[in-house]
């Protein structure tokens, strides 16, 4: 079932996390934050709405880092009952889209809870200060990829972000599935 969740709470302050990244280290939020702003996103292996933009999220992402944007992505998902989002199939689509940000898991789910994430892909971009300025979509997709010529609201957005310090007023929530709750 397909799940929105709220536009963003604006000035909300980050939360700090300590994760481990694929090779085993321990990633912090200090580890990843950027000069100008920082991009924390959840998304997992098996969502289908996630699927479908993956290699958005990639490009925007890397374009966005160029920019001086930290950028680090978490899976939140219950492995044990999603084998499909577990550590080593997290580390694999990681080496197969070429990601160059940390992709973190979540085992304990407080840092979905933290952030209040929701679904995948939750997308929260933070100003240089720690404090939400976004939280909407990526582009117009859904469960299909939007027209390649769809507006990139997300990397616009931190763009305006890495710039001003302040998002746009007007966003448009994500959509995806659920984040996958350990029972």
């Amino acid at each position: 079932m397909a799940v929105s969740p709220p536009v963003c709470d604006f000035d909300a302050p980050w939360h700090d996390f300590d994760l481990t990244d694929r090779d085993g280290r321990t990633v912090s939020l200090r580890d990843v934050a950027g000069p100008k702003a920082t991009l924390v996103m959840f998304i997992c292996n098996h969502c289908p709405y996630v699927r479908s933009i993956l290699d958005r999220i990639v490009r925007d992402a890397h374009a966005l880092m160029y920019d001086g944007v930290g950028v680090v992505a978490i899976c939140a998902n219950d492995a044990e009952a999603y084998p499909d989002d577990a550590p080593d199939r997290m580390t694999r689509l990681a080496r197969e889209y070429g990601f160059r940000f940390p992709y973190l898991h979540d085992a304990t789910q407080d840092v979905a809870q933290a952030y209040g994430a929701e679904c995948t892909p939750d997308f929260f971009g933070y100003n240089a200060d720690g404090l939400l300025q976004y939280r909407g979509r990526l582009d117009a997709s859904s469960r299909v990829a939007a027209a390649p010529d769809a507006r990139r609201d997300l990397y616009l957005a931190m763009c305006q972000i890495a710039e001003t310090g302040r998002g746009p007023r007007d966003q448009i929530a994500s959509i995806g599935c659920s984040i996958k709750w350990k029972a």
